[in-house]
């Protein structure tokens, strides 16, 4: 695995990815009864842009800088509020002081009721994520493939939460190992919420991952897609992004459809598009 997130921490599909993923953990939190949050691709957890790497792609600029420095509507701020807390303040140019990966942002908003297992294949970035994190005895990070855990920690004894699945698509065949993994574990698990991030780069890949997850028999499945209209075709970087939301609460397409327009407007690199619709609907 050569991947690093720390290249690409938050930028626009991180911003579109952790604030949905918070509203998600906002909701369930609404019972008293204890959850569970599985990360299968944790990374490393907080993320300092001040680091080489992240100065060298400049990608949070385009995002989480642009979230920080935006004048936001009441509406969106209050979707918003409880993630950037999170995320804390930024500098002058939008910058945070580190930025938190999704295991961060589900670890500081959980509550002491709830558990945290969070996964990662690479030696080192399990080291770093554990010392990130600190001792917690709500958290277990393990050092495993993340489509072996699903097989290993789904159903959670809770049978509440969250399971995201956040590969880094370095494998030609991704989209099938997550698709064919998160079918086996909702066969397992059919009342849990699962997240499925991907980069969207051909739509017709796309299109086959959702027909493959209906064909499989998943219900109440969610697409939301956030495209900021880069169109430099001699550019390595993504344009766009999307989640694969499976049993999402009532409120989360009404909260995208609010979201979605606004971060569109305000990360936008030429002509940025969303979409928010069923893949599968709630009454399949």
């Amino acid at each position: 695995m050569n991947y690093r997130h720390a290249f690409h921490a938050g930028n626009f599909a991180d911003v579109f990815k952790h604030a949905i993923v918070a509203r998600i953990l906002l909701y369930l939190m609404r019972k008293e009864t204890p959850l569970r949050y599985i990360d299968t691709h944790g990374g490393t957890g907080l993320y300092d842009l001040g680091d080489e790497r992240a100065v060298r792609t400049g990608e949070w600029r385009g995002g989480i800088a642009r979230i920080l420095t935006a004048s936001r509507p009441p509406e969106i701020e209050a979707l918003l509020a409880d993630w950037l807390a999170v995320v804390g303040a930024g500098d002058k140019e939008g910058r945070p002081a580190v930025y938190p990966g999704s295991p961060a942002v589900a670890q500081r908003m959980l509550r002491t009721q709830d558990r945290l297992t969070v996964c990662d294949l690479h030696d080192e970035d399990v080291r770093t994520l554990a010392r990130k994190l600190g001792r917690d005895r709500r958290l277990k990070v393990i050092g495993i493939d993340g489509y072996t855990a699903l097989k290993a920690y789904v159903p959670p004894v809770e049978r509440r939460g969250l399971v995201l699945i956040d590969p880094p698509f370095e494998a030609a065949d991704e989209f099938r190992r997550m698709g064919d993994a998160v079918a086996a574990a909702w066969q397992k698990w059919p009342t849990g919420t699962y997240a499925l991030w991907y980069p969207v780069k051909d739509a017709d890949v796309v299109d086959d991952f959702y027909e493959g997850l209906a064909e499989a028999g998943v219900t109440r499945l969610l697409r939301a897609e956030l495209d900021v209209g880069r169109r430099d075709e001699t550019s390595t970087k993504l344009s766009g992004c999307g989640l694969a939301i499976i049993n999402p609460p009532h409120t989360l397409p009404a909260e995208i459809e609010t979201l979605a327009p606004w971060f569109a407007q305000v990360m936008a690199q030429g002509r940025a598009r969303w979409t928010c619709r069923w893949a599968v609907a709630e009454t399949a």
